[in-house]
Formats: C-alpha cells, sequence, structure tokens
C-alpha cells in the first residue's frame, strides 16, 4: 500500500493510508469467466424469446399487454431503489408508460396484420429504452435492462419476421 507523507511544521511527518482500492489481479483465463458470467440475462432472454414464439406469434392482445407491463415494471424498479425521487425521472419514466399505453392501445383498435406490426415498433422501442438504462445504471439493475432489452429486440424482430 502506498502512504502519502505530510511534513509538519515542527518536522515530523506524518503518513496517511492511499484509498485507492486495490484488487487482486486476475486469475489467468478469469476474465472471460467474468464476462461470461454477465451473459446470463442474455442468454434467459433468448430462451424466452424461443419459448414466446416456437409455437408462432401469440395474439396482439397478449403482446399489446407485455407492452404495458414492461414500462410498468421500469416504475416499480425505480420506487423499489428510490431513484424516482427527483421530479424529472419520474415524469420521464411516466411519459414513456403513457407512450406505449397509447401505442397498445392503438395496436389493439387496428386491424391483425397492423397491429401486429405497431406492436413489434412499440416493442423495438423499448428495446432502446432499455439500452438507454442499461449505459446509465439508473432506475432498473443493468440486468434486468439487458434482459429485457434482448427480449424486446428479439421478440420485435421475431414478430416481424413471422406475423
Amino acid at each position: 500500500m502506498i502512504n502519502s507523507k505530510r511534513h509538519e511544521r515542527d518536522g515530523t511527518v506524518r503518513t496517511a493510508p492511499d484509498r485507492t482500492p486495490h484488487h487482486a489481479p486476475p486469475a489467468p483465463g478469469g476474465g472471460f469467466l467474468i464476462r461470461l458470467g454477465g451473459l446470463w440475462p442474455t442468454a434467459l432472454a433468448v430462451v424466452l424469446v424461443v419459448v414466446t414464439f416456437v409455437d408462432g406469434v401469440p395474439p396482439v392482445q397478449f403482446l399489446a399487454g407485455l407492452l404495458v407491463v414492461m414500462p410498468l415494471c421500469y416504475l416499480l424498479f425505480g420506487a423499489l431503489r428510490k431513484e424516482l425521487g427527483r421530479p424529472r425521472t419520474l415524469a420521464v419514466q411516466v411519459a414513456a408508460l403513457l407512450a406505449f399505453a397509447c401505442l397498445a392501445l392503438v395496436a389493439l383498435a387496428a386491424d391483425q396484420t397492423v397491429g401486429l406490426r405497431l406492436v413489434a415498433a412499440g416493442w423495438l422501442a423499448h428495446g432502446v429504452w432499455d439500452f438507454v438504462h442499461h449505459r446509465t445504471g439508473r432506475v432498473v439493475p443493468r440486468g434486468w435492462s439487458q434482459w429485457c432489452g434482448v427480449v424486446d429486440v428479439g421478440g420485435a424482430l421475431t414478430i416481424v419476421l413471422l406475423a
């Protein structure tokens, strides 16, 4: 540990411990395992997309409902993590909820094909929302935004391909 020295007027020298964190060097190959360990949300998301769409595209009502549930989860996480205390943060999260809910309602009012395309666009937009939250590390845990982003983008692409 490196000490910082401070010379006093009376000639004495005082040392204070360095406050920078010191970590043990990673074990050989450990960096790969650590990075691999961070991929579990992605793996779970891919499994969920496959299970959800293995029998084809679910009804638009189900998919539009999920488009509303997604931002509700963000509000719940934000409240539990006490990250919605700033008025701007809460306003942005509520505005996103309203936007996704409106898109879901329009998708339900449209015919099946247009409705599915609108839901796919909403899921893709929510994937961008997830990416922003993952980069900032705010409101929801990073693992959640990683998982949700893969589900959203994978689901949106699958809807477009299968519908």
